[in-house]
């Protein structure tokens, strides 16, 4: 019946090794249809993850438009009661040339995702047992591994050090973190895992992130002062398309390598696999749904890691929120990140979520649940939706 796009400004004044979050901004997507439950119109809501920019240009330009000019009828699945979500994305990327990913992918992922959150609402059930029966992998568990991500250079002045962050995120019941390095000196990084790894207290409960910021040289000299420590891995190295850096890393580093978040198609995705030397059964894969036109694009990417020898438990979606966890349960990843600290309204995820013993189990809710996150409450209501106030 409607489709509305609202720009969510991220809160925090965080910043890694290239970019500072302040100023970024969501799209968040609602989907707004004529069938009713609990007394009011069934809305599906979708966002396109943290990190990057709100594409309102492209949604309300281009793709709503796509999207309210076809007869809803022809976007059902075969049992016309359903959204088909592939069939959506078909619609929104009608003459969209190939190619040419980044915030178009972001943009179409919000779309895409709204469609799983109202599929899942229509079945009265969470979204990861609606993503789970779509893909044929019903009864799978209902729980992931998890790890708090944060460790970002905070603003000179503000009182807070990575130790007060992370034994934080502990007593959110955390074991296992992320962090952010290359904004600083190799020494001075140095001086912060040590840090953080006093509360971690292995190296394999610590990850580090350079967001891809270094060139060859800096990689290899910060995989030699790295190596020592054991680390859970050692993330977005390089620029994300240069796969020869990438694979001079996995063949010098001992320990494993993360990268795959700015790989935004399945086509790109394949190029990692052929060129960028990583692992079967030690690195790790960091496509985010919300960035790569949503989970139908996502699943590709999925069916190209196991064709090549891959393992999906080598998939950690990037994102930290609450619809890469749905996902990652949904389809039996090797699991997810958390942003508990920063980022909201978006990071984290809802109080009913339970963490603990290293994993995270989603809430009962219908859809994604993104309804339950307080942080999100006051931007739903700014949509206007109808049967809400």
């Amino acid at each position: 019946m409607d489709i509305r796009h609202l720009a969510v400004p991220l809160e925090g004044e965080v910043a890694n090794a290239v970019v500072s979050f302040a100023g970024h901004d969501v799209s968040l997507v609602a989907i707004v249809t004529d069938m009713v439950r609990r007394g009011r119109p069934v809305v599906g809501l979708g966002f396109n993850s943290i990190g990057r920019f709100a594409q309102g240009g492209i949604l309300c330009d281009r793709m709503i438009p796509r999207l309210r000019a076809t007869d809803s009828g022809t976007l059902l699945d075969a049992s016309g009661e359903r959204m088909d979500p592939a069939k959506v994305l078909h619609v929104i990327m009608r003459g969209e040339k190939p190619g040419g990913h980044g915030d178009r992918a972001g943009a179409a992922g919000a779309i895409e995702l709204a469609i799983w959150d109202l599929n899942a609402k229509l079945a009265d059930e969470p979204a990861h047992v609606t993503i789970s029966r779509a893909f044929g992998r019903s009864g799978g568990a209902k729980s992931v591994p998890v790890y708090a991500a944060g460790g970002y250079y905070y603003p000179a002045g503000s009182g807070r050090t990575l130790a007060d962050e992370f034994r934080a995120y502990q007593d959110l019941g955390f074991d296992a973190f992320k962090m952010k390095i290359g904004g600083a000196s190799l020494a001075e990084d140095v001086r912060r895992i040590e840090e953080a790894l006093a509360v971690a207290g292995k190296g394999h409960r610590l990850a580090v992130d350079a967001n891809g910021r270094f060139d060859l040289e800096t990689a290899l000299a910060y995989g030699r002062a790295l190596e020592p420590f054991g680390l859970r891995w050692y993330e977005e190295i390089g620029d994300p398309l240069d796969f020869a850096l990438n694979r001079e890393i996995v063949a010098s580093y001992a320990g494993t390598v993360a990268t795959g978040e700015n790989l935004f198609s399945a086509s790109d995705v394949k190029n990692l696999l052929n060129f960028a030397g990583m692992k079967p059964g030690r690195d790790v894969f960091q496509m985010d749904p919300g960035l790569s036109y949503g989970i139908t694009e996502y699943a590709r990417m999925l069916a190209l890691m196991e064709a090549h020898g891959f393992s999906r438990a080598q998939a950690f979606p990037h994102g930290g929120h609450l619809i890469n966890l749905h996902i990652a349960v949904g389809l039996g990843l090797g699991g997810c990140e958390a942003y508990p600290g920063v980022f909201q309204p978006f990071g984290g995820y809802p109080p009913g979520c339970g963490v603990g013993g290293g994993e995270v189990r989603p809430t009962d809710a219908p859809g994604f649940g993104l309804e339950e996150k307080p942080e999100l409450a006051s931007y739903i209501a700014s949509l206007g939706l109808p049967g809400r106030t």
